[in-house]
């Protein structure tokens, strides 16, 4: 499972067992233990594609077969509340580093059966959840000059907006590997203040859906997992 913070990397091995630390640098925390008889990996890849494509890129290399980001996004539709799950299908590919590894027509698409057995488990467990196209941007704070709008992208049905998940698509496609995304909504960027100052993902309801998230995906991954021998 890949995750953007080294501390949430830290949370999630917390729910495996035996859980080691066995390798850490700058961003990059990797963990290794076993839940339900089967050997996981939990891996923190920053923010942003770049660095995050080297995590992917790494992991790809090493021999992993399933990759699952569980991270935090930016609501863009109304009916998503802080605090809800969402199972991407597929991202936009807005950011820098794809482009530089294939043609910009190549679709950034979650696994199907990887993403049908998250929505699954995250509708058994009586989480709401919701499914669809995230937008991935390298922009966190909206330029003072150019703005951000995230109108187009609201018409066009784009549930929520994140930073890593099309590189991890497209890395994952161009490796073989299967992959799949869940986030937890932490706010709206489209109706928060221009400075973001009101941003504040560390509420209790924030943190529930993130303690959810983390526990359906390590589950998820254990049943796509062989039994450690």
């Amino acid at each position: 499972m890949a995750v953007g913070d080294p501390r949430r990397a830290e949370q999630a091995a917390s729910l495996l067992t035996d859980a080691e630390l066995v390798a850490t640098n700058r961003e990059y925390a990797t963990y290794t233990g076993t839940l339900e008889g089967r050997c996981l990996t939990v891996c923190s890849h920053g923010v942003g594609s770049a660095g995050a494509g080297v995590c992917f890129e790494e992991l790809a290399r090493a021999g992993v077969t399933t990759i699952v980001r569980a991270g935090s996004c930016g609501a863009l539709r109304d009916e998503i509340a802080d605090g809800d799950l969402i199972v991407a299908t597929a991202a936009v590919r807005d950011e820098g580093l794809t482009p530089r590894l294939v043609a910009t027509g190549f679709p950034a698409v979650a696994d199907f059966d990887l993403t049908h057995a998250l929505l699954g488990a995250s509708a058994a467990d009586g989480t709401r959840v919701h499914s669809g196209i995230v937008l991935t941007s390298d922009l966190f704070y909206p330029s003072r000059v150019l703005g951000q709008d995230f109108t187009p992208w609201q018409e066009s049905g784009v549930l929520a907006v994140e930073m890593e998940l099309s590189a991890l698509f497209v890395v994952a496609a161009l490796h073989g590997v299967r992959a799949g995304g869940i986030l937890t909504a932490d706010g709206n960027p489209s109706r928060a203040a221009e400075d973001m100052s009101e941003y504040d993902p560390y509420r209790p309801v924030v943190k529930k859906g993130v303690d959810r998230m983390l526990q359906l995906a390590l589950r998820v991954l254990a049943d796509q997992t062989p039994e450690a021998a």
